[in-house]
């Protein structure tokens, strides 16, 4: 009974229940990202439809905005995906491409006078600037929480816990350097 008590007391002071705290918050936090970026994914098509709508408006520029949401969309996005630094690393990038297409779509639209007075554009505009907020928010608090948890993993004496649990450090996002200090050019 003694050492029954002394065994439950110690898997208390290795960190054994911060180790699936901390992880259920991750998963939580991650499953927020997912929603935004799927929300951004959603506002798309109809955002290319009212584009499309204006007359004389870049084709390239557009479809660019739809092959990026299309390779978004074939990305197969689950729960290992926080585990895996390159299944991470491959969201990541599709995410990058579609919002560097998106923004690119945004800046040129500025030239077109009835585009912009289109309210419908409008709408859609206001949607998506809400939505990057919202991702960025989102992604802050992926980050903030696998860093919760990664300091838990690899603190002792909680990493014992973590390795009990088969739990490791997982992977956060990361901040794409190339390009990240010029903005989108326009295309005059």
């Amino acid at each position: 009974m003694f050492l029954g008590a002394l065994g439950l007391g110690s898997l208390g002071g290795c960190g054994y229940n911060d180790v699936i705290d901390r992880d259920e918050n991750v998963k939580a936090s991650w499953s927020e990202v997912q929603n935004q970026y799927k929300r951004r994914a959603d506002l798309i098509p109809n955002l290319v439809k009212v584009v499309k709508a204006a007359a004389n408006f870049e084709a390239d520029t557009l479809q660019k905005v739809v092959e990026a949401r299309a390779s978004v969309g074939k990305l197969n996005v689950d729960a290992s995906t926080i585990d895996d630094p390159a299944k991470l690393r491959a969201f990541e990038e599709a995410q990058g491409k579609l919002g560097g297409a998106l923004s690119r779509l945004l800046v040129v639209a500025e030239q077109y006078p009835d585009l912009k007075s289109n309210q419908s554009y409008r709408d859609l505009q206001a949607q998506i600037e809400g939505t990057e907020n919202r991702i960025t928010v989102a992604r802050k608090r992926y980050i903030d929480s696998v860093a919760e948890y990664n300091k838990v993993v690899l603190r002792f004496p909680s990493s014992w816990g973590a390795g009990m649990r088969g739990k490791k450090e997982r992977p956060t996002f990361t901040v794409e350097q190339a390009g990240i200090d010029q903005p989108p050019e326009l295309a005059l």
